[in-house]
């Protein structure tokens, strides 16, 4: 038998390369293996040699620690930095905030809103000791260090142990500028860390004199300013080359807490604080005690600018207005003058009618909270009424609060209604009704039966509207014309929105019933008629580019509407709203357990919507539509309507209460329709700056001698 073990023929050379190359392996292994032992064994040999004992070692554990903290830390810093330095991509130069003076509709100045910036004035042009006022408050080492300021740091950490509390910042000029251009005021770590990173990319990037311009251009300074130049126009009335030493460090004081040492909030805290600065430039060396003692006994005083009251709520969405219209139009220029719509008389008499009513009949009626909007029939806003006290609140809730309209919301109901071939003699049944499980009830929780659409709007019935939707309408349909008619709020898709369950802003329940009072016509809705420059360039007028006039309810439609709702304060729900010698429209609303009460009415002139409630939504005492916001509607419009041309609700028949008044309004009309051109708008007011001007030339020719006046003789011998 033969071996199997044994080679033979061919089979022989093949195990043989199979040995030698198992071989082979072994011995590479072995061999690596070896000389990975010598050289570990060599390289501990040589590492003894730095091997410490005692205090030696500890010194180097220490170090070596540190080391590896440091780097660890290191790139913990990076990470955390590097968001911050995504802000540095972009164009962070440019000033992204509006600046914008606000006009009312003659002309007059009403207030501002964002940045009030003035141009730039070269660091080389400004007086040496405004710059020394800054310096020695922010900055004393600001040229010798680096963007983070090491020996600044201790020192500010010396005076706060020494004071026990924090009395000095150890952040520089340049971190604080950092933290002014890219990034927010929370008081974090990551917040200092993002801080420090950008100081050090400052640095590198510009000039110090670049960075003190920078700084010095965009500090918040108090009263709506940013930079020292605007600051100084705002609170002395000049410019920053012409400050004193006391105004320039009562200035310099405010970088610190704007708010706290305003002068214009604050005077003597400004003073107390102007003359910290003072003893600052004196101790930095900057200036001797001989030098300030002047600004010290007289201490700087600023502009008087009175206790006139702004118009805070209107000049918020004004200010909202403003920057839609310049994305819209892709307005580069950020610095604007804004002509606006206000009237300043209806202003006034709004707040006052929501002030007197709700503080005389609050208590009685639980209401703590009002707003108004009053839009004038060529879509002009006169007045808004945000609230009672823009103090307490800047919360605006005429135009961002939503509150359930109830059935304030059934014009638009019936509108729908009208445009699909009801009229106001249609006849629907009021009788119960339940809509896939909803059984609305009316307000006397009783039924009168068949009656036509006019009562049913005069009375307020629940179960009329209800039913057009459900058997005729559709929701879609009426979501659609309330929509088209100007309603920006967002409208419940279920059935119940068609009693008013959706919440809508008064200022959209003003627009959406102006266009009642304009014809059927929408878009004409505006608060801005005109923006500009500061040197009058103007960049947007309403009448050229605002949007044009559209039509969403047919003549047909409209008239049906105005018939009917002419008759709700005559003989309905709004009897308190009527106005002597002017027939006038609209509707009353209250929702559930009477948190909300609304009257919107309009006449020929005029819409106008009123809200009274709770900001918590509690309930009211049993307050409707028809009682204290139609009080407050009437007071209003009977202001607004005196000594103006009236104007008759379209296409209702006798639009005026008695024929004198009948007889002015038509002649009014036929002498607008024969006037070419004629404005609705009242004459505007001359702009102050020209109003200035006149006044100095007609000074000059008052004090120029008259040409009838024989000239001395030394004049005749200059001739």
């Amino acid at each position: 038998m033969d071996n199997p073990f044994e080679p033979r023929g061919k089979r022989a050379p093949k195990v043989n390369r199979l040995l030698a190359l198992d071989a082979w392996v072994d011995s590479t292994l072995y061999e690596w293996q070896f000389r990975l032992s010598e050289f570990w064994e060599g390289l501990t040999v040589f590492f003894r040699r730095f091997r410490f004992t005692g205090w030696r070692r500890l010194v180097f554990e220490v170090l070596g620690e540190g080391a590896t903290m440091g780097a660890a830390g290191s790139v913990v810093l990076l990470a955390l930095a590097m968001p911050a330095f995504e802000e540095t991509a972009g164009d962070w130069r440019a000033q992204g905030d509006f600046a914008v003076t606000f006009l009312d509709r003659y002309g007059q100045e009403i207030g501002q809103r964002g940045l009030i910036q003035r141009d730039s004035i070269p660091v080389d042009e400004l007086p040496d000791h405004v710059v020394k006022a800054v310096l020695a408050t922010e900055d004393r080492r600001f040229f010798e260090h680096y963007g983070i300021d090491f020996m600044g740091l201790l020192r500010a950490l010396s005076e706060n142990v020494r004071a026990n509390s924090v009395v000095q910042g150890g952040s520089t000029l340049t971190q604080q500028l950092a933290k002014n251009l890219f990034l927010s005021n929370e008081r974090t770590f990551e917040r200092k860390v993002k801080e420090a990173f950008l100081a050090v990319w400052l640095e590198t990037n510009l000039t110090k004199k670049q960075i003190l311009q920078l700084y010095l251009d965009r500090g918040y300074m108090g009263g709506g300013t940013f930079g020292i130049a605007a600051a100084a126009d705002f609170y002395f009335g000049k410019g920053v080359k012409d400050l004193t030493l006391a105004e320039a460090a009562m200035l310099a004081g405010l970088f610190k807490a704007p708010a706290k040492y305003a002068p214009h909030v604050n005077l003597p805290a400004a003073r107390a604080r102007a003359n910290t600065v003072l003893s600052n430039m004196v101790e930095s060396g900057f200036m001797t005690e001989g030098q300030v003692l002047s600004a010290r006994l007289h201490p700087a005083s600023v502009v008087d600018r009175g206790d006139k009251k702004s118009p805070d709520y209107f000049l918020d969405w004004a200010f909202e207005e403003v920057k839609r219209i310049a994305q819209e139009k892709r307005i580069q220029t950020h610095s604007l003058v804004a002509r606006t719509t206000i009237d300043t008389g209806i202003q006034r008499s709004a707040e006052e009618s929501v002030d007197v009513h709700i503080k005389q009949y609050g208590a009685e009626y639980g209401v703590t909270e009002g707003a108004m909007v009053v839009i004038e029939t060529n879509g002009a806003v006169r007045a808004i009424v945000g609230g009672m006290d823009y103090g307490a609140s800047q919360f605006n809730r005429a135009t961002k609060a939503l509150r359930q309209t109830g059935s304030s919301f059934k014009p638009y109901v019936y509108a729908t209604a009208m445009e699909q071939g009801f009229t106001p003699d249609s006849v629907i049944s009021d009788g119960p009704i339940d809509w896939g499980g909803w059984t609305p009830k009316n307000y006397t929780r009783g039924y009168s039966g068949s009656m036509t659409l006019t009562t049913a709007l005069v009375k307020s019935i629940n179960t009329v509207p209800v039913r057009l939707a459900m058997d005729h309408l559709g929701i879609d349909p009426i979501r659609e014309t309330a929509r088209k008619m100007g309603v920006e709020s967002p409208l419940s898709e279920h059935k119940t929105m068609v009693l008013g369950i959706s919440g809508m802003t008064v200022m959209d329940q003003a627009t959406g019933y102006s266009v009642f009072a304009e014809g059927g016509m929408t878009g004409l809705r505006h608060g801005i008629t005109q923006l500009t420059t500061h040197s009058g360039e103007v960049v947007y007028d309403f009448g050229t580019d605002g949007p044009k006039p559209r039509r969403v309810l047919s003549e047909q439609a409209v008239k049906a509407m105005n018939d009917m709702m002419v008759l709700v304060p005559e003989i309905g729900t709004a009897r308190r709203a009527a106005l002597p010698g002017i027939r006038s429209a609209g509707k009353t609303g209250t929702t559930q357990s009477y948190r909300d009460a609304w009257y919107v009415g309009f006449t020929g002139n005029y819409t106008a919507a009123v809200w009274l409630g709770n900001d918590d939504f509690r309930p009211t005492r049993n307050m409707t539509g028809g009682s204290l916001p139609a009080m407050v509607w009437e007071r209003v419009m009977e202001f607004a309507h005196q000594n103006i041309d009236l104007k008759p609700i379209p296409y209702i028949d006798a639009p005026f209460v008695d024929a004198k008044t009948a007889a002015k309004a038509q002649a009014a009309a036929k002498k607008a329709a024969e006037s070419v051109g004629a404005s609705s708008e009242r004459p505007p007011v001359l702009s102050s700056t020209t109003t200035r001007l006149l006044r100095e030339m007609s000074d000059a020719f008052r004090t120029a001698p008259r040409l009838d006046t024989p000239p001395e003789p030394s004049t005749l011998s200059a001739l």
